[in-house]
């Protein structure tokens, strides 16, 4: 049993009827899920991270409810997180939401498009930079860098920070550049006043300009906080996956990707009885 103060997360499934009623009473939902950590376990290599095909059918089902938007929102490559969940008519964020798809919707950050050479060009730098520590590469997924290090020996993390710090010294005293740590992973985005939250607010005004539907969002690191915020502020539930003693911005929590997999088919049950 988990103790809880006044303002801490709450478990979810113990306040499921009090949730499951404002499901039910509104008239339309978004429901947004981040990939890794959220619905798949965090693995050493991100290509590895595959979707059970128990919680794919899930999210197919959920799909054919005219009463919800489902959309998945991930700092993966948009194409790529596609590949991945492989949901038809679903609503896709990827790059932490600076690319956007879906029916009735087509996104792309203008400036963070601008500074796809800068972010190629600092790409191959830090990979030059890194050869030499094993287990460290450098993903490129165009909007935005991610340096992943969780195959790396702890003794070589102070020479690795050393190394990225000096990579990205330049572009980040001159605001090019945000960098986020996440995870064993440092992410690398244009410096645009745009992050999941932003895409949100995105998604809510450009298919729901006049109505305002109930968001769930559900995330497990900290780029999801913009989110939870955003979500937070229009009444909407904000669920976080992990442990509860982690201060996140977050209405709720979950403690793994199995419950957010009950969670699914709990939330699928509730919408069969709107």
């Amino acid at each position: 049993m988990v103790v809880q103060s006044a303002c801490a997360m709450k478990h979810l499934f113990s306040y499921w009827d009090s949730i499951a009623d404002k499901i039910k009473n509104a008239k339309h939902v978004i429901l947004l899920l981040d990939y890794d950590g959220t619905l798949t376990p965090i693995v050493e290599r991100p290509e590895s991270a595959y979707l059970s095909s128990q919680v794919r059918d899930c999210l197919q089902e959920l799909v054919s409810f005219h009463s919800l938007t489902l959309g998945f929102i991930s700092g993966r490559p948009l194409n790529d997180l596609q590949a991945k969940v492989g949901v038809t008519d679903a609503l896709y964020a990827g790059n932490h939401g600076l690319e956007i798809e879906g029916p009735n919707t087509s996104f792309v950050n203008p400036e963070a498009a601008e500074a796809i050479p800068l972010l190629h060009t600092l790409g191959q730098n830090i990979s030059l930079a890194i050869a030499g520590i094993k287990g460290a590469w450098i993903e490129d997924k165009r909007l935005t860098l991610s340096l992943h290090y969780r195959l790396v020996d702890e003794a070589q993390y102070n020479r690795l920070n050393d190394i990225f710090n000096e990579s990205i010294r330049e572009p980040l005293a001159y605001d090019r550049i945000i960098v986020t740590s996440n995870k064993k992973t440092y992410d690398i985005r244009p410096s645009v006043n745009w992050d999941k939250g932003k895409a949100i607010e995105y998604i809510n005004k450009t298919l729901f300009p006049k109505n305002k539907p109930l968001i769930l969002v559900v995330g497990d690191d900290k780029t999801d906080y913009d989110a939870f915020r955003v979500v937070n502020t229009t009444g909407g539930i904000s669920i976080f996956v992990g442990n509860a003693s982690i201060k996140a911005p977050a209405s709720y929590f979950l403690q793994s990707t199995n419950e957010v997999h009950q969670f699914l088919l709990r939330f699928q049950s509730t919408l069969n009885c709107q």
